[in-house]
């Protein structure tokens, strides 16, 4: 299920596409009937989708492309590569199924027809609603995340209506690409993660005995898109189709860093008690990840009434914070912010660093409503309209050394 729109809301997915078009032009489209395409009557066929994806292929100019399948994209990209060898220049697939029907012949599908006919017969009652623990099977790198199911959920719903989105369930259930694939000679690269929930590794396997000359990579981890661990499967893309691979990516890199919390929580949580307490910082988290959304932050991590999140440049952090502590506002809660230009590594998926530790005790020397931030930012967002009031050379709790603060001044 695709919608080009609120996937691009995804900040992993944006990167993700941002750095296979820093070696390529990069063409998107949603399926006809799906996402931001019109909708349909009645279903599609391969054959119609092959059409598509030439009909794109001329409207922007686009004479051969490496065309990239991923999940159940697999199948048309296999087909389109095997029928028009003079319009693709590669084949890449990332993910890819081979047959989602499992029987005694592919032991390997996702599904029984007996399960697929279960699944759908409450489809109606539970489209779009995704558990907290949903992202682990389609991301198990990020693990349960809340602010993930929802956007998975809004995702579906947006994609595809209930009725629409089992006419694409079922014909992707009987494609089989068998007696297709050994039939590919164009170049052809086939990633897969090992330990993938969603579609199994010997999906990869087999193409990679039975496309000739195919190039097969075997990943780690199970993630079975690559938004969020991208950084081996974007160098070999970029190494196939252009002889060059990227260069490795360090273990650390310069990011800008917000934290926000309330102020007074504890004081907040014990006037108003457990639930009504609850029910406020669920409206809070919604409004500040809407806004990390909006200035292209990634959430790094959160606890209660705090969020500690990066950017990729200091002034759309400070943008970012006082967004924020304005929209909470209409809560009736009081945010501080603290933002801080530092390396960020990470330990088993755990930001570290010095940075980290000066963000946080700068953010927690802010006022309510104040955004502090350190010289260096301070430094960086030079020609930015943003003006600071000098705070003075201040002393961190559990960090050496002194460090000049400044307060945005609104």
């Amino acid at each position: 299920m695709t919608h080009r729109q609120v996937m691009w809301e995804l900040p992993a997915y944006g990167r993700f596409c941002e750095r296979l078009a820093q070696f390529s032009r990069l063409i998107l489209f949603d399926k006809r009937g799906m996402g931001m395409s019109d909708r349909v009557a009645g279903g599609t066929t391969l054959e119609t989708r092959m059409d598509d994806i030439r009909a794109v292929m001329d409207a922007v100019g686009s004479e051969r492309a490496a065309v990239m399948g991923e999940s159940e994209g697999g199948p048309l990209s296999i087909l389109f590569a095997a029928a028009h060898p003079d319009r693709t220049r590669a084949l890449i697939l990332q993910g890819a199924e081979l047959r989602e029907r499992k029987d005694e012949s592919w032991p390997w599908g996702e599904s029984t027809e007996e399960e697929l006919e279960a699944y759908l017969a409450t489809l109606p009652d539970h489209w779009g609603q995704m558990s907290d623990d949903t992202p682990r099977d389609v991301f198990p790198s990020v693990g349960p995340a809340p602010w993930l199911a929802e956007w998975l959920s809004r995702l579906f719903t947006s994609a595809a209506t209930p009725n629409s989105a089992e006419a694409f369930i079922r014909m992707a259930f009987e494609i089989d690409v068998r007696e297709v694939a050994p039939t590919i000679r164009v170049p052809t690269l086939i990633l897969h993660a090992v330990d993938d929930r969603i579609c199994h590794v010997e999906n990869a396997r087999w193409f990679a005995r039975n496309i000739p000359d195919a190039r097969y990579v075997e990943l780690p981890g199970g993630d079975h898109l690559a938004f969020f661990e991208p950084d081996q499967i974007i160098a070999e893309i970029r190494g196939f189709l252009t002889g060059r691979r990227e260069a490795a990516v360090p273990d650390t890199s310069l990011v800008s860093l917000l934290f926000v919390d309330v102020v007074g929580s504890t004081e907040r949580a014990a006037e108003m008690g457990d639930r009504r307490w609850a029910d406020l910082l669920a409206q809070f988290h919604g409004i500040v990840r809407r806004e990390i959304g909006q200035f292209r932050g990634s959430e790094i991590d959160t606890a209660g009434d705090g969020f500690f999140v990066s950017f990729d440049g200091p002034a759309r952090a400070i943008r970012c914070a006082t967004s924020i502590i304005r929209a909470v506002g209409a809560l009736g809660l009081d945010v501080r912010a603290g933002v801080h230009v530092g390396e960020l590594g990470f330990v088993d998926g755990k930001p570290v660093g010095l940075a980290v530790h000066v963000g946080a005790r700068i953010g927690a020397l802010a006022a309510p409503g104040e955004v502090l931030v350190s010289g260096t930012v301070r430094d960086l967002v030079a020609g930015s309209g943003l003006v600071f009031v000098d705070r003075g050379i201040q002393s961190l709790r559990g960090v050496s050394d002194q460090w000049h603060l400044f307060a945005l001044q609104t």
